[in-house]
């Protein structure tokens, strides 16, 4: 049984273990990874002053989510899955309740710039692609896809 409970400051070191871990899931280069590292570490406070949730699976953090608010639009800044939960439907849990979330507070749409190992996911979410954000990572580029919903 997945549950959905709002992040705690003190859950920082364990939610930057799980962005970490399933970035590299997806076999980036190692100097990617510790270009990114940085970003996808959390302080507590990152956690108090943020809309985090996190999905527990018998009693272990397996995901979480975190939105920054622009009203009336949301960004659903990060949602990740530690690797050994992929696959059980965890990100689609914490992506609905993201939705869910979104509503309750009057949020009309929902905006991310995903990695485009996770197209696909947000696509079968019900996202569409709406533009592109050019970038690099060590002189290599990359395109990732920004992606909406209508709430």
């Amino acid at each position: 049984m997945i549950e959905i409970y709002r992040a705690l400051p003190e859950d920082a070191d364990k939610l930057s273990g799980i962005a970490v871990a399933a970035k590299r899931s997806w076999n980036y280069p190692e100097s990617w990874m510790e270009a990114w590292t940085p970003l996808l570490t959390f302080r507590p406070e990152d956690i108090q002053g943020s809309i985090v949730f996190k999905a527990l699976v018998d009693g272990e953090t397996a995901g979480f989510y975190r939105l920054i608010m622009h009203e009336p639009r949301a960004v659903l800044e990060d949602l990740w899955v530690m690797p050994n939960f992929m696959g059980r439907g965890i990100g689609k849990v914490l992506f609905e309740h993201a939705l869910s979330f979104c509503r309750s507070v009057k949020v009309t749409v929902m905006e991310l710039e995903a990695d485009p190992n996770a197209l696909g996911f947000y696509e079968k979410m019900g996202m569409h692609k709406v533009g592109e954000k050019h970038t690099e990572v060590n002189g290599q580029p990359r395109i990732l896809p920004i992606m909406e919903i209508s709430l």
